[in-house]
């Protein structure tokens, strides 16, 4: 699957969409996979993509912003109970803080690079710890899936 790849995605089953079905947009061939899933599993009672909204802090502007998280799905777990589980996709690189400057990324465009690198990890830090709060005081899941959990490179 191409690295950047998005459109719309027209599911085969629209009642289990909590939002407009027609109305989804995947932004990775990552997402289209999840989206793929989700709509055809049957233990997956309902799921959205982007339709649930966390509020949470910026420490680069110490606002609040809104997080649109990528997935909130229902669903039946192994032990045949419900269970609430909303999903972030993202590539393993943006899981982990960039490595530390060093004399390579001390000037140019290498070093405005690691600054941007530097921002979003602490915004996406900042924007997973709130997801992990709400979660947990719904007693809902909060899970990354990155290239290795869907399965693709």
């Amino acid at each position: 699957m191409p690295k950047y790849y998005q459109g719309r995605y027209r599911p085969k089953n629209p009642k289990k969409y909590i939002g407009d079905p027609t109305n989804i947009i995947y932004r990775s061939g990552w997402e289209l996979k999840l989206m793929r899933y989700l709509d055809l599993q049957p233990g997956v009672l309902t799921w959205g993509s982007e339709e649930l909204v966390i509020p949470y802090v910026s420490p680069i502007d110490n606002r609040v912003h809104r997080y649109f998280t990528d997935f909130y799905v229902e669903k039946i777990n192994t032990n045949g109970k419900k269970e609430t589980v909303v999903i972030e996709v993202k590539p393993s690189k943006q899981t982990k803080a960039p490595s530390t400057m060093n004399s390579t990324t001390k000037t140019g465009k290498k070093r405005k690079r690691f600054i941007q690198e530097a921002m979003t990890w602490e915004v996406n830090k900042a924007k997973w710890a709130a997801a992990r709060e709400y979660c947990a005081d719904r007693g809902w899941k909060f899970m990354i899936m990155t290239e290795h959990e869907l399965g693709v490179k």
